[in-house]
């Protein structure tokens, strides 16, 4: 299907690209690497009258260490963030999901600040911003502000972004020494997940000192499994974790839809999040 027409713009600078946000209000869509808006204008569920492109901004590219941070531009693609040394010494769960996202070409065209301020509670790198404590940084006219990813979701598709703000950063601290693994269950390869998880384990002495879990399509927005998370504390063994893991869908919201119906879904996340915190720990 042909979108309606559209007035376009390519910003050469992130304050550009704000001052042409805030000028249009909220007639105007941001382009990053055109993965997630690009169908929904085309199926005419987005009708922009000005769609922004920053994807020519160089400084909203690239991946820089900030003490106990790691600082990640926006316009990042996929490709880039897998590869990335940093992200792979120090925030390897990120790098670990987005090589599940989709395919190759969408990988090298898709970034990371276009997937998180899409907003899509189905999309993998929500859950695992969320779990691992990130923050994004938004500028607008007056100036930057940093959301931590827990207020950032607000609604399907929706983030925190105001109108006038552009996604400059997004912030995660340094997961070095914890175990990782995101576990997925989806119908077909590139498909979105039925399910997601994200797992951060840390253990001290044999024993699971701190949990970190996000969950992937178990409501409207990407979620904690807080209780999980806390059951999990001084787990020792596979079977202690399986009793942890019991508690993952509580306090979710899943949809019914044709892949799925809510008690599925919980069903799955129980089973997904003990295999993810198992290989995490390396009791698996």
């Amino acid at each position: 299907m042909i979108p309606p027409a559209f007035d376009y713009t390519r910003p050469a600078t992130v304050d550009e690209a704000v001052r042409t946000l805030a000028d249009a209000g909220e007639e105007a869509k941001v382009l990053a690497g055109g993965q997630s808006l690009l169908p929904l204008m085309r199926l005419r569920l987005a009708f922009p009258e000005l769609v922004v492109d920053v994807g020519r901004i160089a400084e909203l590219r690239g991946v820089r260490e900030d003490g106990a941070t790691l600082v990640i531009g926006a316009m990042t693609t996929h490709h880039d963030v897998i590869h990335d040394p940093l992200v792979r010494r120090h925030a390897a769960l990120l790098a670990s999901a987005t090589a599940t996202v989709a395919d190759p070409a969408v990988r090298h065209r898709g970034t990371l600040g276009g997937s998180l301020a899409h907003a899509d509670p189905a999309a993998d790198l929500p859950a695992v911003v969320l779990a691992l404590d990130g923050e994004l940084v938004a500028q607008g006219p007056g100036g930057r502000r940093t959301i931590p990813a827990r207020e950032f979701f607000v609604d399907y598709l929706q983030s925190a972004l105001a109108p006038d703000e552009l996604l400059v950063e997004v912030r995660v601290p340094k997961a070095d020494g914890w175990g990782f693994h995101y576990e997925k269950f989806h119908r077909v390869a590139q498909a979105y997940a039925i399910v997601g998880v994200a797992a951060l384990v840390r253990r001290d002495d044999g024993h699971i000192a701190e949990a970190r879990i996000g969950l992937t399509n178990m409501g409207s927005t990407p979620v904690r499994a807080s209780a999980a998370e806390e059951a999990l504390t001084g787990a020792g063994d596979a079977e202690a974790v399986q009793r942890a893991t019991e508690a993952a869908a509580e306090g979710t919201h899943p949809s019914q839809d044709m892949s799925a119906s809510p008690e599925y879904r919980e069903h799955l996340a129980r089973v997904l999040t003990r295999r993810a915190v198992l290989t995490a720990a390396g009791m698996g």
